[in-house]
């Protein structure tokens, strides 16, 4: 019968900012989540992962369609799609293009972003799916790929006709994160600040880019039954967090006043985020975390290490408490090839999901000589051998 054997120990480094009168993560909108950057990890949530109406937020996913062709080359920025009467009487937010005039894509990206453009939407719907009903099946399936499980796309656009449209706080934050790692070529679209299109000069409706260093995107939505909602993000020091908040509710319905609110919550948001959670690097890719006994090798003991650089990103009152802990099966019995997955790295931290690290071996550890092997199988029979703890 395998045995497991665990080394634990406590991590107490000094603690990089003061604990004391930190504010708390706290919103009064329905659904939020924080959420790593780097690392995809959630940092803080609320109701996260329920589904419900993400109105122009789910513009995320018409534009991931459209960066994805871009980058493949299949779709140039200087091309040009056509606009159809469908797209031309789209309500709601508009870019205004026209109808029977064709705009370059680059315009099209820009009036979706910063315009939040309906008719855009149904531009580029048709131009990538042949009909927006085609276009709505490449969403979802694009949703199926990207394990975004709790989305459903009716529309291009995100209005509330026809009904059905859904995504969770967790899932915008995961396509953010993956717009973000995958089309840094494009994400300067999120960033600019207004636009000029057939006359008309609209501002970015993402107000925290003004109200907030180092926000540089993503996306806001509103409808009756979505209420407020945006996604956003920022970098700051090197490190990224992605916010989402979803379901805000402001009593006076002067949109003018309530996209401020949005703004400056999402902004008091990010600001506690940065001040309260700190990245901590752990370990470097050839850094020892632990040494492992080796049956019958021809060295006693394999190192244990990452194989890559580990950080983490908590808050600092969590860091004060984490425990990390080295699990592996035993005995491990040569031979033994560097880069060989040997066992686990569990942290866990109060109100930290615990995370598990793969370990690999640091180095190559051959089995032992004949004579050797013998005089170990002697010491297990006489109780002198440790190997096999």
């Amino acid at each position: 019968m395998a045995r497991f054997r665990f080394l634990c120990w406590l991590f107490s480094f000094a603690l990089l900012a003061p604990l004391a009168a930190q504010a708390q993560m706290d919103t009064s909108a329905e659904h939020a989540i924080l959420m790593d950057g780097a690392t995809g990890a959630i940092l803080w949530q609320k109701d996260a992962h329920a589904p419900m109406p993400p109105a122009s937020m789910s513009k995320l996913m018409t534009l991931d369609l459209l960066f994805e062709r871009l980058k493949d080359g299949r779709v140039k920025l200087t091309d040009t799609f056509p606009v159809s009467q469908r797209a031309w009487a789209t309500q709601g937010s508009k870019s205004f293009v026209m109808v029977g005039t064709r705009v370059p894509v680059a315009d099209l990206i820009r009036g979706i972003i910063i315009q939040s453009g309906n008719d855009a939407c149904i531009v580029v719907a048709e131009a990538l799916g042949g009909t927006v009903e085609g276009f709505v099946k490449m969403m979802n399936d694009r949703a199926k790929e990207l394990g975004l499980t709790q989305s459903t796309f009716v529309n291009p656009d995100g209005l509330p006709e026809p009904p059905g449209q859904l995504m969770s706080a967790y899932d915008l934050a995961k396509l953010a994160r993956h717009i973000i790692t995958t089309f840094p070529q494009y994400y300067h679209f999120f960033g600019e600040r207004s636009f000029e299109y057939n006359g008309i000069t609209q501002e970015n409706r993402n107000l925290v880019l003004e109200k907030f260093p180092g926000a540089d995107g993503l996306k806001t939505g509103y409808t009756d039954a979505a209420g407020y909602g945006i996604v956003t993000s920022a970098v700051q020091d090197g490190r990224r967090l992605i916010l989402v908040l979803m379901g805000l509710r402001y009593p006076d319905k002067s949109s003018w006043w309530a996209e401020r609110y949005r703004a400056d919550e999402a902004a008091r948001l990010l600001g506690v985020a940065f001040r309260e959670f700190r990245e901590y690097k752990l370990f470097k890719p050839d850094d020892v975390v632990a040494r492992a006994k080796v049956w019958q090798g021809a060295a006693d003991t394999v190192a244990l290490v990452t194989g890559k650089p580990l950080a983490l990103t908590m808050q600092v009152e969590s860091r004060k408490d984490m425990k990390v802990s080295v699990h592996y099966e035993t005995p491990l019995k040569a031979p033994i090839t560097k880069g060989q997955k040997l066992g686990t790295l569990v942290i866990t931290a109060p109100q930290f999901p615990m995370q598990t690290v793969p370990l690999y071996a640091g180095e190559t550890v051959p089995e032992a000589g004949f004579f050797a092997r013998g005089m170990q199988g002697l010491g297990v029979l006489f109780g002198t051998a440790n190997a096999a703890q």
